[in-house]
């Protein structure tokens, strides 16, 4: 199966680059895999096409400050004329970090991207924060990935997560071709994320508005958190050509003993189970895979399941999630799940029909 396979053209003004005033006012793509039809809804109409037995599973990580702008050690931060900006970033000795995964329970080693990448050696060391008003860090390069990654150690300090608060910003992603605003750190964040972790939302959540719980909390709909900590395994891009030579990077998750015993009963009953995003999909599709008898455990592991067409669905009858990129592994999944014809002639019909794509636009239920 080539990568190629699940290209779509896309205009570059289809992709958001704002979130709307209204969570809920987005618009809602509603297909329905068994009929081949679709539906032009918006997303409030959601709640009122789930069942009353359905659980609806909502990943409640929540997104921290990850991206970082720091400058390389020896070098002093001086104006430098150059119309080339990385020429600029160069001299001056900018680099940019993208915290990705944290490698141990010491919050001070980290898996990074680094730009401009290639200057970045083992062993440099680069500083963060030129304001005496606030905190600095400083970071050690341990070594280098076979895509260029970097493991990073940052020295100590009292609170590293207080420091990165005032020194980072909000990982928005590349397509988003803009500075992060301070408005970004709620509207990049879902209504429900607690357990910090992440360095990408978890879009899909990011249309639920409290009148929106409040309705589903009306029409007798149950929710269960788990948690998975979105990371570079995400966002990766496919450099293979064929799907199946491709390996997605590890992402931490947890299930817990409340949300394991609700997914247990649910799938005892055969009453259907709705995941909140793809990554509720993939937490759910391999903790199962874990299990010898079948049943969902409480816990925590690490998750590097990549779906694609042709995989067995075990736990997830439905799924709400955002329009992702052309050939991209979060777009393999939704085809494995409704079929790649379908879901390409459903994205084509999106973008003809000015549907806003990725992190902050719009959205798509599938059952």
């Amino acid at each position: 199966m080539l990568v190629s396979d699940f290209h779509f053209d896309l205009p570059p003004d289809r992709v958001a680059q704002e979130p709307l005033p209204d969570r809920a006012a987005s618009r809602m793509l509603h297909l329905d895999r068994h009929t081949g039809q679709w539906l032009d809804r918006t997303f409030r109409y959601f709640p009122s096409l789930l069942k009353k037995d359905d659980l609806l599973v909502l990943n409640n990580t929540r997104v921290f400050p990850a991206r970082l702008f720091g400058r390389r050690e020896g070098i002093k931060s001086q104006p430098v004329s150059a119309a080339n900006p990385a020429a600029r970033d160069f001299l001056q000795g900018r680099i940019e970090v993208l915290l990705t995964r944290q490698l141990s329970t010491d919050p001070n080693d980290w898996e990074c991207l680094v730009r401009p990448g290639r200057k970045i050696g083992v062993g440099e060391h680069v500083l963060f924060g030129d304001d005496p008003k606030h905190p600095k860090l400083q970071a050690e390069v341990l070594s280098r990935g076979a895509f260029g990654e970097r493991n990073l150690r940052f020295g100590k300090t009292p609170n590293f997560f207080a420091a990165l608060e005032v020194l980072g910003h909000v990982p928005l992603p590349p397509y988003i071709s803009r500075d992060d605003r301070p408005g970004d750190r709620d509207r990049y964040q879902t209504v429900y994320a607690l357990e910090r972790g992440s360095v990408a939302a978890p879009t899909a959540g990011l249309h639920f508005t409290p009148e929106v719980f409040s309705q589903l909390r009306a029409l007798g709909i149950e929710t269960a958190e788990i948690t998975l900590h979105v990371g570079l395994g995400t966002f990766q891009p496919v450099r293979a050509q064929r799907v199946e030579d491709h390996r997605l990077h590890k992402e931490l998750y947890s299930i817990s003993e409340t949300a394991a015993v609700q997914l247990n009963r649910a799938l005892d009953s055969g009453r259907r189970i709705v995941a909140v995003g793809t990554t509720s999909v993939r937490t759910l599709e391999f903790a199962i895979r874990q299990s010898p008898d079948g049943r969902l455990a409480p816990g925590q592991g690490e998750a590097d399941i990549f779906i694609y067409p042709g995989f067995e669905f075990r736990v997830v009858s439905a799924i709400l999630t955002n329009f992702h990129l052309p050939e991209s592994t979060l777009l393999m999944l939704v085809c494995a799940f409704a079929g790649r014809d379908f879901v390409l002639s459903a994205y084509r019909h999106a973008v003809a029909a000015n549907y806003r794509f990725f992190s902050y636009g719009d959205c798509m239920f599938a059952e």
